[in-house]
């Protein structure tokens, strides 16, 4: 059988857990800052785990991770 091509748009923002599950960064960080506040932006940092409804999608474009 011929291997299955992982989503490459998905592998650059996912990273799977050791448990399974996958991680994302938070959205709405990339530009104009200057119009959000400090406590807003503090809070999009780190990572954050897949909602569940998402999680079998992601599962599908990413099948060896």
């Amino acid at each position: 059988m011929p291997k299955l091509k992982s989503h490459r748009g998905a592998a650059k923002r996912f990273k799977k857990t050791a448990t399974g599950k996958f991680t994302r960064t938070k959205a709405f960080k990339r530009h104009i800052l200057t119009s959000k506040p400090t406590q807003r932006k503090r809070h999009m940092r780190g990572a954050v785990v897949v909602s569940k409804a998402d999680a079998p999608k992601i599962k599908r474009m990413l099948p060896y991770d």
